[in-house]
C-alpha cells in the first residue's frame, strides 16, 4: 500500500493523516509531499490506522504525534499537559511588554509562571529575554512539571534556565516578583462535558475553573499582593465571555483582545504602597 492509499483510506483529513504519518516515519511534511507513491510497510501501515482510531475516538492530534507548536517552537505535550493554544501567544505577548517596562525601570524582571503546565509561556519569556529576566514556573502537578523540565532542555538547551516549583498556586511559592503570568483553569465544571472530545481528554484539572469559572482567579486575587512587588503586574488569560466577571475581582484591570477580537487577557497593576 502506498502512503497516498494509506492517507485515501483513513478518512480524516489529509493534514492529520500527513501529520500521523510524518511522526511514523520520522520525517517532515514536505517528505510526505514528495513521496506520495512510495510503498508503506506493514507495520507502519498498521500503526497508522491505531493513530487513527485514536483521532476518531476524540484523541487530540497533538497527544499522538507529541508536539505542538508555540511561539515559533515545537514543544513536547502529552496527555498530563494542556496543550498550548495561539491564543495564550497573546498573553506572552502582553507579559513581554511589561517586561520591557520593568527591565528598563530595575535592569532586570523577575517572573512567576503560575500553573505553568507545559512551560510554554515561562519558556517563550526565557527564550525572549535570556538574562534579562529571572523566571519562576510552578504547577500542582508533578507529570507537568516533568514536561515541562523536558521543554525547557529541549528548546533552551538547559532547564536550569527556569526555576520549576511543584507547588498548589501559591502553597509554596516564598518570593515576590515584577511579574506573575498565569492560564489558570477557567472553564465551568458543568460545561466541560459540553465540550469537543479533543478538549474533554485534555487533563481535567487544568480545564476545571469550579462551578463559575472563576475559582483561579478569586485565589490569585486573594493572595497576589503578597507575591507581588509594588507597581508589579499580573497578566491573566480568561475565557471569551469572562471579562466582566474578572475585571470585578480585579478592580480597574485592563483587558486585551486576542486576534479573532475576542476577550482574552486580563492585566492589573498593584499601586505603590508602603510596606
Amino acid at each position: 500500500m502506498t502512503i497516498k492509499q494509506a492517507i485515501d483510506s483513513s478518512d480524516i483529513d489529509f493534514m492529520s493523516a500527513r501529520r500521523i504519518l510524518c511522526y511514523i516515519l520520522e520525517k517532515e511534511e514536505k517528505y510526505i509531499i514528495i513521496n506520495i507513491e512510495e510503498e508503506l510497510s506493514e507495520s507502519n501501515f498498521k500503526e497508522f490506522i491505531k493513530y487513527v482510531d485514536k483521532l476518531k475516538m476524540g484523541t487530540p492530534l497533538q497527544y499522538i504525534t507529541k508536539v505542538q507548536e508555540f511561539m515559533g517552537e515545537d514543544f513536547y505535550v502529552n496527555e498530563n499537559v494542556l496543550i498550548p493554544q495561539p491564543d495564550t501567544e497573546v498573553l506572552v505577548e502582553q507579559t513581554i511588554l511589561k517586561a520591557q517596562e520593568k527591565i528598563y525601570e530595575k535592569g532586570k524582571a523577575t517572573i512567576l509562571d503560575l500553573c505553568t503546565g507545559s512551560g510554554a509561556i515561562a519558556i517563550s519569556l526565557k527564550k525572549y529575554f535570556e538574562d534579562s529576566i529571572e523566571i519562576y514556573a510552578s504547577d500542582i502537578s508533578k507529570e507537568a512539571l516533568d514536561i515541562a523540565n523536558k521543554n525547557a532542555t529541549n528548546i533552551l538547551q538547559s532547564n536550569q534556565l527556569i526555576n520549576f516549583i511543584h507547588s498548589d498556586m501559591f502553597e509554596n511559592i516564598d518570593l515576590k516578583f515584577d511579574i506573575i503570568v498565569s492560564n489558570p483553569p477557567y472553564i465551568k465544571t458543568d460545561i466541560i462535558s459540553t465540550l469537543s472530545k479533543e478538549v474533554q481528554n485534555e487533563p481535567k484539572i487544568a480545564l476545571d475553573g469550579g462551578a463559575d469559572g472563576l475559582d483561579f482567579y478569586r485565589i490569585i486575587r486573594e493572595n497576589v499582593e503578597k507575591y507581588l512587588n509594588n507597581e508589579g503586574y499580573i497578566l491573566m488569560e480568561i475565557g471569551y465571555d469572562q471579562k466582566e466577571e474578572v475585571t470585578n475581582i480585579f478592580e480597574n484591570a485592563e483587558c486585551i483582545k486576542d486576534y479573532t477580537k475576542n476577550d482574552r487577557v486580563i492585566i492589573w497593576r498593584r499601586m505603590a504602597k508602603n510596606e
